[in-house]
Protein backbone atom coordinates (compact mmCIF):
# COMPACT_ATOMS: atom_id res chain seq x y z
CA UNK A 1 0.00 0.00 0.00
CA UNK A 2 1.23 3.70 -0.72
CA UNK A 3 1.35 6.07 2.00
CA UNK A 4 1.43 9.69 1.37
CA UNK A 5 4.87 10.12 2.72
CA UNK A 6 5.79 7.83 -0.31
CA UNK A 7 4.33 10.19 -2.81
CA UNK A 8 7.35 12.80 -1.93
CA UNK A 9 10.70 13.05 -3.50
CA UNK A 10 13.30 15.18 -1.94
CA UNK A 11 16.09 16.47 -4.08
CA UNK A 12 19.73 16.23 -2.96
CA UNK A 13 20.66 19.64 -4.50
CA UNK A 14 23.58 20.26 -2.38
CA UNK A 15 26.81 20.82 -2.60
CA UNK A 16 28.74 18.43 -0.51
CA UNK A 17 28.23 14.95 0.74
CA UNK A 18 28.51 15.81 4.17
CA UNK A 19 25.17 17.69 3.87
CA UNK A 20 23.25 15.32 1.55
CA UNK A 21 24.04 12.60 4.56
CA UNK A 22 22.70 14.71 7.20
CA UNK A 23 19.21 15.58 5.07
CA UNK A 24 19.15 11.27 4.33
CA UNK A 25 19.44 10.90 8.26
CA UNK A 26 17.40 13.24 8.84
CA UNK A 27 14.29 12.85 6.44
CA UNK A 28 14.71 8.65 5.69
CA UNK A 29 11.50 8.05 7.58
CA UNK A 30 9.63 11.19 6.10
CA UNK A 31 10.00 10.63 2.32
CA UNK A 32 9.63 8.05 -0.13
CA UNK A 33 12.32 8.75 -2.18
CA UNK A 34 15.48 10.63 -2.43
CA UNK A 35 16.78 12.39 -6.35
CA UNK A 36 19.88 12.22 -6.65
CA UNK A 37 20.81 14.77 -9.65
CA UNK A 38 24.00 16.22 -11.23
CA UNK A 39 25.47 18.04 -9.07
CA UNK A 40 25.46 15.47 -5.89
CA UNK A 41 26.81 12.26 -8.86
CA UNK A 42 29.32 13.87 -9.89
CA UNK A 43 30.78 15.07 -6.56
CA UNK A 44 29.96 11.49 -4.80
CA UNK A 45 29.37 8.68 -7.65
CA UNK A 46 27.85 5.81 -6.21
CA UNK A 47 28.83 6.62 -2.55
CA UNK A 48 25.52 8.47 -1.65
CA UNK A 49 23.63 6.00 -3.70
CA UNK A 50 25.07 3.29 -1.54
CA UNK A 51 24.04 5.73 1.87
CA UNK A 52 20.63 6.21 1.04
CA UNK A 53 20.16 2.91 0.36
CA UNK A 54 21.57 1.46 3.86
CA UNK A 55 19.29 3.82 5.66
CA UNK A 56 16.10 3.18 5.64
CA UNK A 57 13.19 2.37 2.72
CA UNK A 58 13.13 5.35 0.87
CA UNK A 59 14.46 4.38 -2.79
CA UNK A 60 16.55 6.08 -5.23
CA UNK A 61 16.13 8.86 -7.78
CA UNK A 62 18.62 8.86 -10.40
CA UNK A 63 18.15 12.22 -12.16
CA UNK A 64 21.37 12.54 -14.66
CA UNK A 65 18.88 13.55 -17.48
CA UNK A 66 21.11 11.70 -20.33
CA UNK A 67 20.94 13.51 -23.65
CA UNK A 68 23.62 11.69 -25.94
CA UNK A 69 23.53 9.66 -29.16
CA UNK A 70 21.94 6.48 -28.62
CA UNK A 71 24.66 3.87 -28.09
CA UNK A 72 26.05 6.36 -25.69
CA UNK A 73 22.69 6.28 -23.65
CA UNK A 74 22.51 2.64 -23.67
CA UNK A 75 25.96 2.04 -21.83
CA UNK A 76 25.00 4.61 -19.03
CA UNK A 77 21.91 2.89 -18.40
CA UNK A 78 23.49 -0.58 -18.58
CA UNK A 79 25.76 1.15 -15.87
CA UNK A 80 23.25 2.79 -14.03
CA UNK A 81 21.24 -0.29 -13.96
CA UNK A 82 23.51 -1.99 -11.55
CA UNK A 83 23.39 0.43 -9.17
CA UNK A 84 19.59 -0.22 -7.74
CA UNK A 85 17.98 3.12 -8.32
CA UNK A 86 14.15 2.88 -8.95
CA UNK A 87 14.45 5.57 -11.88
CA UNK A 88 16.50 7.14 -14.47
CA UNK A 89 15.87 10.40 -16.50
CA UNK A 90 16.64 10.68 -19.76
CA UNK A 91 15.26 13.57 -21.85
CA UNK A 92 12.97 13.13 -24.73
CA UNK A 93 14.77 15.04 -27.05
CA UNK A 94 14.93 15.08 -30.65
CA UNK A 95 14.74 11.23 -31.51
CA UNK A 96 12.96 8.53 -30.12
CA UNK A 97 16.09 6.16 -30.67
CA UNK A 98 17.88 7.14 -27.24
CA UNK A 99 14.68 6.85 -25.19
CA UNK A 100 14.86 3.33 -26.60
CA UNK A 101 18.48 2.61 -26.29
CA UNK A 102 17.50 3.84 -22.77
CA UNK A 103 14.68 1.45 -22.10
CA UNK A 104 16.88 -1.37 -23.71
CA UNK A 105 20.03 -0.59 -21.81
CA UNK A 106 18.15 -0.89 -18.33
CA UNK A 107 16.43 -4.06 -19.17
CA UNK A 108 13.79 -4.45 -16.41
CA UNK A 109 15.99 -3.37 -13.66
CA UNK A 110 15.51 0.39 -13.42
CA UNK A 111 12.70 2.58 -14.61
CA UNK A 112 12.68 5.09 -17.91
CA UNK A 113 11.33 8.65 -16.83
CA UNK A 114 11.19 11.20 -20.14
CA UNK A 115 12.16 14.48 -19.51
CA UNK A 116 9.28 16.16 -21.27
CA UNK A 117 9.76 20.34 -21.13
CA UNK A 118 11.61 21.13 -17.92
CA UNK A 119 9.61 23.37 -15.23
CA UNK A 120 11.43 26.33 -15.99
CA UNK A 121 11.02 27.06 -19.78
CA UNK A 122 8.88 29.40 -20.33
CA UNK A 123 6.73 30.27 -23.75
CA UNK A 124 8.81 32.55 -24.60
CA UNK A 125 11.93 30.12 -24.48
CA UNK A 126 10.21 27.72 -26.51
CA UNK A 127 9.33 30.21 -29.07
CA UNK A 128 13.01 31.17 -28.99
CA UNK A 129 14.14 27.54 -29.38
CA UNK A 130 12.57 27.91 -32.99
CA UNK A 131 9.12 25.70 -32.24
CA UNK A 132 6.18 25.76 -34.14
CA UNK A 133 3.55 28.31 -32.80
CA UNK A 134 1.38 25.55 -31.69
CA UNK A 135 3.53 24.82 -29.26
CA UNK A 136 4.32 28.13 -27.80
CA UNK A 137 1.14 28.78 -27.28
CA UNK A 138 0.41 25.65 -25.61
CA UNK A 139 3.42 24.07 -23.92
CA UNK A 140 0.87 21.06 -22.69
CA UNK A 141 1.05 20.20 -26.38
CA UNK A 142 4.42 20.13 -26.48
CA UNK A 143 4.45 17.90 -22.98
CA UNK A 144 2.24 15.24 -24.59
CA UNK A 145 3.92 15.18 -27.87
CA UNK A 146 7.07 13.95 -25.83
CA UNK A 147 4.62 11.82 -23.78
CA UNK A 148 3.60 9.68 -26.24
CA UNK A 149 7.36 9.25 -27.66
CA UNK A 150 8.29 7.99 -24.49
CA UNK A 151 5.40 6.17 -24.20
CA UNK A 152 5.79 4.23 -27.30
CA UNK A 153 9.83 3.43 -26.59
CA UNK A 154 8.66 1.83 -23.73
CA UNK A 155 9.69 4.39 -20.76
CA UNK A 156 8.25 3.70 -17.21
CA UNK A 157 6.62 7.30 -17.52
CA UNK A 158 8.25 11.12 -17.66
CA UNK A 159 8.65 14.01 -15.81
CA UNK A 160 6.53 16.70 -16.41
CA UNK A 161 4.40 19.94 -14.24
CA UNK A 162 1.62 19.06 -12.78
CA UNK A 163 -0.37 21.23 -14.77
CA UNK A 164 -0.21 18.57 -17.45
CA UNK A 165 -0.55 16.00 -15.34
CA UNK A 166 -4.15 15.21 -15.76
CA UNK A 167 -4.44 15.00 -19.24
CA UNK A 168 -1.28 12.76 -19.45
CA UNK A 169 -3.38 10.17 -17.28
CA UNK A 170 -5.97 10.66 -19.57
CA UNK A 171 -3.96 9.87 -22.46
CA UNK A 172 -1.79 7.27 -21.57
CA UNK A 173 -3.70 5.73 -18.57
CA UNK A 174 -3.10 5.32 -14.70
CA UNK A 175 -0.19 2.88 -15.23
CA UNK A 176 1.98 5.20 -16.84
CA UNK A 177 4.17 7.16 -13.93
CA UNK A 178 4.05 11.07 -13.93
CA UNK A 179 6.52 12.66 -11.58
CA UNK A 180 5.47 16.23 -10.84
CA UNK A 181 8.49 19.20 -10.02
CA UNK A 182 7.91 22.54 -9.22
CA UNK A 183 5.37 21.61 -6.58
CA UNK A 184 4.55 24.29 -3.61
CA UNK A 185 2.41 23.92 -0.49
CA UNK A 186 0.23 26.71 -0.08
CA UNK A 187 1.39 27.41 3.24
CA UNK A 188 5.08 28.16 1.71
CA UNK A 189 5.40 31.79 1.23
CA UNK A 190 9.13 31.60 -0.85
CA UNK A 191 8.96 34.25 -3.77
CA UNK A 192 11.62 33.62 -5.58
CA UNK A 193 12.36 30.06 -7.41
CA UNK A 194 13.66 29.29 -10.84
CA UNK A 195 10.27 27.12 -11.81
CA UNK A 196 7.66 29.29 -13.54
CA UNK A 197 4.35 26.03 -14.27
CA UNK A 198 4.48 25.00 -10.50
CA UNK A 199 1.10 23.64 -8.25
CA UNK A 200 0.04 22.14 -5.05
CA UNK A 201 0.73 18.76 -3.45
CA UNK A 202 -2.88 18.06 -3.26
CA UNK A 203 -3.79 19.16 -6.62
CA UNK A 204 -1.25 17.18 -8.17
CA UNK A 205 -2.06 14.06 -6.73
CA UNK A 206 -5.59 14.98 -7.07
CA UNK A 207 -4.66 14.86 -10.77
CA UNK A 208 -2.88 11.76 -10.91
CA UNK A 209 0.77 12.63 -9.65
CA UNK A 210 2.87 9.36 -8.51
CA UNK A 211 5.59 11.39 -7.23
CA UNK A 212 5.95 14.89 -6.02
CA UNK A 213 9.78 16.66 -6.51
CA UNK A 214 9.53 18.76 -3.46
CA UNK A 215 12.79 20.80 -2.47
CA UNK A 216 12.86 24.35 -1.56
CA UNK A 217 9.69 24.16 1.00
CA UNK A 218 11.20 21.50 3.25
CA UNK A 219 14.83 22.09 3.06
CA UNK A 220 14.44 25.68 3.74
CA UNK A 221 11.78 25.35 7.10
CA UNK A 222 12.86 25.99 10.26
CA UNK A 223 12.05 22.07 10.76
CA UNK A 224 12.39 20.03 7.64
CA UNK A 225 11.53 16.68 8.93
CA UNK A 226 8.05 18.68 10.08
CA UNK A 227 7.36 20.21 6.87
CA UNK A 228 7.73 17.06 5.38
CA UNK A 229 5.48 15.52 7.70
CA UNK A 230 2.90 18.75 6.98
CA UNK A 231 3.20 17.94 3.16
CA UNK A 232 2.37 14.28 3.72
CA UNK A 233 -0.72 15.34 5.50
CA UNK A 234 -2.13 17.32 2.89
CA UNK A 235 -1.26 14.65 0.45
CA UNK A 236 -3.29 12.13 2.96
CA UNK A 237 -6.33 14.47 1.90
CA UNK A 238 -6.63 13.67 -1.26
CA UNK A 239 -5.52 9.49 -1.18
Amino acid sequence: MKHAKDYIVFPLDVPSVKTAQHYVELLSESVGMFKVGLELFIRSGPEIIDFIKASGTAEVFLDLKLHDIPVTVFRAVERIADLGVGFATVHCGETPRMLEAAVEGAKGRVGILGVTVLTSVTREDIKASGFREMFCEDMGRLVVKRAAMAKAAGCTGIVCSGLEVKIIKERFGRDFIAVTPGIRPEWDVTEKHDQRRITTPARAVSDGSDYLVIGRPIRDAKDPKAAAVRIAQEIKTVI
